[in-house]
């Protein structure tokens, strides 16, 4: 039920780009499936990944600090959420505030590669 929930949410999204809106979106791509997805779903000339990375005791300082996580989450999920490696752009959000990570993106934007026609994910 998950998944299809996951799936829908990624429906959802693509839907709202199709209609014009720019849209970011913070996903967790924490299973091949997820990003196989969304890249079948988004025109790769709108899609920018931006992989988030912060040192974990930094995660984990965050992570007691929200209180709403289960305790160890973000050390059980590190590797697994970085593990496809596929991004346009990255960001250390444990050496760089939120604002230094945004005007870094921004940065990007004009400058990034556009891909061919055809590109794809299989």
């Amino acid at each position: 039920m998950l998944k299809h929930t996951w799936m829908g949410f990624h429906r959802a999204v693509a839907g709202m780009a199709a209609g014009g809106n720019n849209i970011v979106v913070d996903h967790v791509l924490s299973a091949r499936w997820r990003l196989l997805d969304c890249l079948a779903l988004f025109a790769p000339k709108d899609v920018v990944l931006v992989g988030v990375h912060c040192p974990l005791p930094e995660l984990e300082r965050r992570e007691q600090a929200r209180g709403n996580r289960p305790s160890g989450l973000a050390a059980r999920q590190i590797a697994q959420v970085h593990a496809h490696g596929v991004y346009d752009i990255e960001c250390d959000t444990g050496n760089a505030s939120a604002l230094d990570c945004a005007r870094q993106i921004k940065d990007f934007l004009p400058q990034r590669p556009t891909p061919p026609p055809s590109s794809g994910c299989s």
